[in-house]
């Protein structure tokens, strides 16, 4: 099935590109897909084809992505304006989704999005990206997350953008590569990828340099330490479920541990030996599992 393409112009000023499978209008259950960082929405094109004729699947670029808008600033990054971006991209493509699916960056939009207006979605789906709470607690005690976090202090720096971009950019690369060979990372999809990455990268870095969540640093150490999460302002009452590559080495399994605390009706799965990128990996058992959660 052929995936259709177009843009969504929000109220507040922003535009998103997306990508979408299945008629919008044949009565199917709608499933908003959202990616993460060195991503973009066509990383879901292997899930979405899977349920062609079972879902109306749309994965939007998120702000500062392919051809999405991306306003200047750090601050335009800022967890409240990538909420208000997907409540509104929700409301323009007719109301509440039925699921929302979400990876990396996209999760952590999700999980806010989830626990501020849970009303726009019937179920939620995480993949590889942990709770807010769950990560700050590693970040502030697990040295072992703090050193696999630690390339997010290099995303932030002024010059990561041309560092990353140089010599065909061959320092993202192996981001994927290091977690398994990438023996998915066709020449296809690194046409795909660098096609993307070559509309620019100061966007999805922007997430990072907009974002408290870091590991410490002799500069800042006390940063993490003056957050405060209230549980209310983090919990997620939406059924939940959480699918999670055991052999992520920047997000290592701890993150999983006690997010019930904050998830009271969450289903755990785990996954031996899929990584960070399950998306790309294990298309088949991730659409499964929506399946699985859209019911009969």
């Amino acid at each position: 099935m052929t995936v259709e393409t177009f843009d969504v112009a929000l109220p507040h000023g922003i535009t998103l590109s997306c990508r979408a499978v299945g008629a919008p209008d044949a009565g199917l259950p709608r499933v908003l897909l959202l990616h993460g960082f060195p991503e973009a929405a066509f990383a879901w094109d292997g899930v979405m084809h899977r349920l062609a004729g079972r879902a109306h699947c749309v994965a939007p670029n998120l702000r500062g992505f392919e051809r999405s808008s991306a306003p200047p600033g750090v601050e335009a990054y800022r967890a409240r304006h990538l909420v208000a971006d997907l409540e509104a991209l929700i409301g323009a493509l007719g109301g509440p989704v039925d699921l929302l699916v979400a990876h990396d960056w996209g999760g952590a939009v999700a999980w806010n999005l989830a626990a501020q207006k849970p009303a726009l979605m019937r179920r939620l789906l995480i993949l590889n990206s942990p709770h807010p709470a769950c990560f700050l607690r590693e970040l502030r005690a697990n040295a072992a997350q703090q050193q696999a976090s630690a390339y997010m202090h290099f995303f932030c720096r002024p010059d990561a953008e041309a560092l990353l971009a140089a010599q065909g950019h061959a320092r993202l690369w192996p981001f994927f590569e290091r977690m398994g060979g990438a023996a998915w990372l066709t020449p296809a999809l690194r046409a795909q990828y660098e096609a993307v990455w070559s509309m620019g990268l100061t966007g999805g870095l922007n997430y990072y340099r907009a974002s408290p969540l870091r590991p410490p640093t002799r500069e800042c150490g006390d940063t993490l330490r003056s957050i405060e999460l209230p549980d209310e302002s983090v919990t997620v009452r939406v059924p939940t479920t959480v699918m999670w590559g055991l052999e992520d080495h920047a997000l290592l399994p701890a993150l999983l541990d006690g997010l019930e605390r904050w998830v009271p009706e969450l289903d755990l799965i785990r996954v031996p030996g899929a990584s960070h990128w399950i998306v790309h990996e294990r298309p088949e058992l991730v659409a499964q599992q929506v399946a699985r959660l859209l019911g009969p």
